[in-house]
């Protein structure tokens, strides 16, 4: 009968790396994929989710990394090998991005066959030497990995991770944690209730002792992504309308009086070398994310559709607020006021939700309060209570001015009785990044090591251990 490493017992130093390796973390999402060192504060490997795709010779090439999805080259394609819903669909090039955002910051690429490289004239003696050195080095040969994942993963993705760790990088050892389990690590709780708002949706996960609920584990469309398309239909419905021009696309501009038209030279392309309509989306979503950044605000108190206590409605109270400015690539510019909480407000009130043939409003389940209750309806009326005090908010899409204030009104408003508490890091980079941090800190964790699967017990009950160990 062959021997297993027990979950109890530290395993030998050579199955998991041991405490001189320092483990990798990798939190893959739909927008970004962050990759660094357990034990460090940040990643230090932050890239873009999306790749470009251009022709050649030889077929399609995917580009990676920042520069190569925002340089228009020609006939340039933006792809995303994951789904708005955070599973991976296309698991090849899924694969190649990852180990980019590992070995482009991290550890070294894989050394290029001899061979083949066109620096040696004789071969002849290095073909035995090179038998099997491809399959030898590999990106993880000496690096744990802790992986993240959505809380609706499902099985076969999860063994597919662990296999891609495992035989395609040669990781010796291997742990596949919650992503919102990771958030909580992040803010210091073993049980909260964790609201991610991310770009391409909101998930909330009640995590109680270390563990994630997954009757009450949700998530909705309703995230950054979202709110940029509220705010192209504000933008396109606006009179004039706002216009949306990229970057790429502005030769130079003329400084314009806030409201006028743009004044500038645009760039053109050559017949049949235009980059692809994706490419433009991506970077009409990069002005969207610094307008929603800058201007964008969440209305409190009360609903933005509501009446206040002087007996006038939020909307007129709205329009009474500071404008802010914004300049657009091309150089227009105007004062934004009611529009930036509007672009918002359907996220917790679904009345005030713009739509058109392409963009669908949400059911009133799909807005925030509402999702947390579905949530809290589905988990023991005991520990209720407990994570109402515990609500750990995170994700880029939450840092837009006044959600948490907002979210807690709500919240104290459908749950008057038990107290409500939001933690959620004042820090840019810890709210954004926190299911790796919180990966960060599991990893680095000297108790932690005898979690980990190594090489030989995958080598012994396959890619299927992972769904009776990571729970």
């Amino acid at each position: 009968m062959t021997a297993t490493l027990s979950n109890t017992t530290a395993p030998n130093t050579a199955d998991y790396g041991g405490d001189e390796i320092s483990a990798l973390v990798l939190d893959p999402g739909y927008s970004v994929t962050r990759a660094g060192f357990a034990g460090e504060d940040v990643p230090k490997s932050v890239i873009p989710s999306f790749y470009g795709i251009v022709p050649s010779v030889s077929g399609p090439k995917h580009l990676y990394g920042e520069n190569a999805v925002h340089t228009p080259l020609p006939n340039i394609e933006i792809g995303n090998p994951v789904s708005q819903n955070g599973v991976v669909e296309d698991w090849d090039t899924a694969t190649q991005l990852w180990e980019y955002a590992i070995t482009s910051r991290l550890t070294n690429t894989k050394p290029s066959n001899p061979l083949t490289n066109g620096l040696n004239d004789k071969t002849d003696d290095l073909k035995q030497e090179m038998d099997g050195v491809e399959t030898q080095e590999r990106p993880l040969d000496e690096n744990p990995l802790l992986m993240s994942e959505t809380g609706w993963n499902t099985g076969k993705g999860r063994e597919k991770l662990i296999e891609i760790a495992m035989e395609n990088w040669g990781s010796p050892a291997f742990w596949l944690a919650r992503s919102g389990v990771l958030s909580a690590f992040s803010a210091g709780k073993a049980s909260a209730l964790v609201i991610d708002v991310g770009a391409a949706s909101t998930s909330i996960t009640p995590v109680h002792d270390g563990l994630m609920l997954k009757k009450g584990t949700l998530r909705c469309p309703l995230a950054g992504n979202y709110i940029s398309d509220q705010l192209r239909l504000i933008f396109s419905t606006a009179q004039p309308s706002v216009p949306l021009t990229p970057h790429y696309l502005i030769n130079s501009k003329t400084p314009v009086d806030a409201g006028a038209p743009a004044q500038a030279s645009y760039r053109t392309f050559p017949t049949g070398t235009e980059p692809n309509p994706s490419f433009r989306a991506l970077q009409e979503e990069r002005i969207l994310t610094e307008f929603k950044e800058s201007v964008v605000a969440v209305w409190s108190p009360g609903r933005l559709g509501g009446h206040n206590q002087h007996g006038g409605t939020n909307l007129d109270s709205a329009r009474t607020q500071n404008a802010r400015p914004f300049e657009m690539p091309d150089g227009y510019n105007q004062l934004f006021g009611v529009e930036r909480y509007r672009a918002t407000e359907s996220l917790f009130d679904v009345k005030m939700a713009l739509s058109d043939a392409s963009h669908h409003a949400p059911t009133p389940n799909q807005t925030l309060p509402q999702m947390i209750a579905q949530s809290l309806s589905q988990i023991d009326v005991d520990i209720r209570p407990h994570l109402l005090s515990n609500v750990v908010v995170v994700g880029g899409s939450s840092l837009i001015y006044g959600f948490n204030e907002r979210l807690k009104q709500e919240l104290e408003a459908m749950y008057p009785g038990p107290r409500v508490r939001i933690f959620s890091p004042g820090s840019v980079v810890e709210r954004k990044f926190s299911s790796w941090i919180g990966g960060s800190i599991l990893a680095s964790l000297g108790t932690f090591h005898q979690m980990w699967i190594s090489k030989k017990e995958y080598d012994e009950h396959g890619p299927g251990i992972v769904e009776k160990r990571c729970k």
